[in-house]
């Protein structure tokens, strides 16, 4: 009767101590929120305002040889920030 008993515990032992925990899912939802409301305008805004900034920028731009940076600085990286980022990743902005 006890090696039963034994062999039983040991059989369920394996059983549920081979079973994955589950993991607990992150909620972002303040995150995706937040980038939706407050974030992405802003980002928008300084696309925009980078935009005129580099029109009038454009002439010393373009004697110096560093329009493609300029370009980048001030109309790029605002505007991959606002339309190709996923909402509630705010690892890229810096």
């Amino acid at each position: 009767m006890k090696n039963k008993i034994l062999i039983l515990l040991c059989a369920l032992g394996v059983v549920f101590g081979s079973v994955a925990p589950a993991r607990a899912s992150v909620d972002n939802s303040l995150e995706v929120v937040g980038d939706l409301a407050l974030v992405r305008p802003g980002c928008f805004a300084v696309t925009i305002l980078g935009s005129a900034i580099f029109v009038v920028a454009l002439p010393f731009a373009a004697m110096s040889g560093s329009v493609h940076s300029t370009a980048d600085t001030l109309v790029g990286h605002p505007a991959a920030a606002t339309f190709t980022r996923p909402l509630g990743d705010f690892t890229t902005l810096n």
